[in-house]
């Protein structure tokens, strides 16, 4: 629930893009190759596959917010033609 917080600082989705280019997989989650080699918790990687839930429910949010601005500008658009 931290991630709701505000003290939580959402990571910007264009970092998370060139984390993913440069390793093939999600900050905070073990690569295969990682988890292969050492295994893994199952109570550590559902927590941090928790935390990623929450953090897209976030940016869902965030992208519907600029969804509905987007459609209310076009909306005043069409009205003014």
């Amino acid at each position: 629930d931290y991630v709701f917080t505000k003290e939580h600082k959402l990571p910007q989705l264009k970092d998370i893009e060139s984390f993913i280019k440069k390793n093939q997989h999600l900050p905070e989650v073990p690569s295969a190759q990682e988890v292969e080699e050492n295994g893994l918790s199952l109570g550590e990687i559902n927590a941090k596959l928790l935390k990623k839930i929450e953090e897209l429910t976030l940016y869902l949010i965030e992208q519907n917010k600029k969804i509905e601005t987007l459609q209310q500008d076009v909306m005043q658009l069409k009205k003014t033609n």
